[in-house]
């Protein structure tokens, strides 16, 4: 089953989140839909959002879960906000599946 929350183009899959920072732990919440329809995949991390801090905490969670060097995850736009876009470069139908498996579908 596919997701709006994450889309495959190319070499890359596009990741949309909501982050958490100071949420206690490092954790994947699953997927929720935002009120205009939109899919996000929640995801907390211990870091303060500060000086960039929790952008990198989250992408250094999201690189170890999925198995995959931290310099393939980028941040495409949402640098101070809570809705991020992240860039993850890996083959896209591998990638898909195992951000299925996390978002709980």
């Amino acid at each position: 089953m596919s997701s709006t929350a994450f889309t495959a183009h190319g070499d890359h899959v596009r990741l949309t989140v909501r982050l958490t920072p100071n949420g206690g732990r490092d954790a994947i919440d699953g997927l929720e839909t935002a009120a205009d329809g939109e899919e996000y995949l929640k995801v907390r991390v211990r870091a303060v959002p500060e000086k960039g801090k929790a952008n990198q905490a989250l992408l250094a969670f999201l690189a170890k879960t999925l198995g995959l060097a931290k310099s393939k995850l980028s941040l495409i736009s949402g640098e101070t906000q809570r809705k991020k876009i992240l860039r993850i470069e890996s083959d896209p139908e591998d990638l898909m599946k195992r951000l299925a498996e996390l978002a709980g579908r």
